[in-house]
């Protein structure tokens, strides 16, 4: 009962953010403020690493050939601009599960609600996608192991590590994330090297000008590039995680500004670095679908065990994402239970202030994913992916347009500034969600993508379905109250008639 004690009230917190109970290591939503600042930025990095790139990218290369690179650029703007709203509304108000919290504030109950299970969503269907690449993964070192049984173990181990504590969930993301940064910068040394000096099998054919000299920039028209931004929007879903931490991170007011503002050096390392060493080393009608840009680049260059440590890299880009899933799903669940807008259960804490019951609650269902792609089609993996893109830009555009409605209320008076206000103030954030307007329409246009909007309408009929039913409930369950609390009244009154 002691653990469940801590999971009351957030009303409270102080005028600072930082709960009422940080010093001892606690907020006041009940968890423990167990991310150091090393943690926080090393998570920060990695969300901008995933299997987007190392897995995602050969796809857009093939559809948009160097043109990608200026497509990665362009939706890395604006993603920043996105995470600079979503700090200075972290520094008004850090919260954990905060894209629900701030469309709950500043939208309504009802778009907190739909935001909330929304990001769940997105979280267990990558899950799904995650734990089953990592099964393939698997077969590049041991092809006699089932696929389900690689698969399994992936989800007990994270889902243990998950319910042991957050500074464990926090080291376990520091080193996962350790290996994706260093990886990718060991293969943009490798690749400038190739370039400057010529040496290994791809010596003789790398050149910077590899970027223009088959078909031009845009070999297959900027309509096709264009058409890749679905895809490369899915890359950088993570990178609003940061806003998860916030309740869990033991400095946030000096943390989360910090990782949101080395975003863009990531950007340009990580995916306009890294993909302009490739593509000039490797030229871009060498790439395909389904094959990581990076492994073949290795085997192009022909470095001995190259390819093994690239497939490494991105089993731990797998993990690390399905990790981070389970670590938000149990937040986002314990946020909508604190609002009823989910079942009270999710809201216990265990021992160790983990929100136990949501994590195994999202594991279980990652798990029938698991089994289900097991058994369908190769597009499986596409069309997982094309959902969790629709619910990241629902997310986003909350982000977008609580902060919009934030600066309303900022200039009317009505709240205090941010201490980390976003550069370009509101235009910025009108620009960002015209180009997720943009996508969206692209989604509509792309068939393989357009599942998601037929997934997305099924999903909100469901949460309409429930938002109806527990608003109804909430009356009734109110009105009872209210006539058992007149019953005393009228029967006083039958009385005194009688007598």
């Amino acid at each position: 009962m002691t653990s469940e004690k801590v999971t009351d009230g957030t009303e409270n917190a102080p005028a600072d953010g930082t709960g009422g109970n940080s010093a001892e290591g606690v907020s006041d939503e009940g968890y423990q403020r167990g991310l150091g600042s090393r943690q926080v930025q090393m998570i920060a990095i990695g969300g901008a690493i995933g299997v987007g790139l190392f897995m995602g990218a050969g796809a857009n290369i093939a559809k948009a050939g160097p043109s990608i690179i200026l497509m990665y650029a362009m939706a890395g703007v604006v993603i920043f601009f996105i995470m600079r709203a979503l700090g200075e509304l972290l520094m008004y108000r850090p919260v954990s599960g905060s894209f629900a919290e701030y469309a709950r504030e500043f939208l309504g109950p009802f778009f907190g609600f739909v935001t909330g299970w929304t990001y769940w969503l997105l979280w267990v269907v990558t899950g799904m996608a995650e734990l089953t690449a990592a099964a393939i993964y698997i077969h590049y070192w041991f092809p006699g192991i089932p696929q389900w049984v690689s698969a399994l173990v992936f989800l007990i181990v994270l889902f243990g590590v998950n319910l042991i504590s957050v500074k464990v969930f926090g080291e376990v993301e520091f080193w996962f994330s350790m290996i994706k940064v260093t990886a990718i910068i060991g293969m943009i040394v490798i690749g400038l090297g190739v370039l400057t000096f010529g040496f290994s099998q791809a010596g003789d054919t790398a050149t910077v000008s590899n970027l223009w000299a088959h078909e031009g920039f845009f070999p297959n028209g900027i309509g096709s590039s264009l058409m890749t931004l679905q895809g490369v929007m899915f890359a950088y879903i993570a990178v609003e995680l940061v806003g998860i931490t916030a309740g869990e991170s033991q400095d946030p007011k000096t943390t989360l500004p910090k990782a949101i503002n080395t975003l863009p050096w990531r950007i340009i390392i990580f995916y306009v670095g890294s993909l302009v060493v490739i593509l000039s080393v490797v030229k871009w009608t060498e790439f395909s679908e389904g094959v990581s840009p990076f492994v073949a680049a290795f085997a192009k260059i022909g470095i001995p065990l190259g390819a093994g440590i690239v497939n490494f890299v991105v089993l731990t880009a797998a993990l690390s994402s399905c990790n981070s899933g389970m670590y938000s799903t149990g937040r986002m669940l314990r946020d909508l239970a604190e609002n009823k807008e989910a079942p009270t259960y999710f809201g216990r804490l265990n021992t160790r202030q983990s929100p136990a019951t949501g994590i195994t609650v999202s594991v279980l269902l990652m798990g029938i994913g698991v089994v289900l792609n097991y058994v369908v089609p190769e597009k499986a993996f596409a069309y997982v992916t094309s959902v969790a893109t629709a619910c990241g830009i629902w997310t986003w555009s909350m982000i977008l347009i609580s902060h919009l409605l934030y600066r309303r209320a900022v200039v009317a008076g009505r709240l205090p500034k941010s201490s980390f206000p976003a550069p370009g103030g509101s235009a910025l954030s009108w620009v960002a969600l015209i180009f997720l307007a943009m996508v969206l329409v692209i989604v509509v246009l792309d068939p393989t993508a357009r599942i998601s909007l037929y997934v997305g309408i099924g999903w909100a009929v469901v949460l309409g379905a429930y938002w109806l039913l527990s608003a109804r409930s909430t009356a009734y369950a109110h009105r009872s109250g209210l006539q058992a609390a007149a019953r005393p009244t009228e029967d006083l009154e039958t009385a005194d008639s009688a007598d």
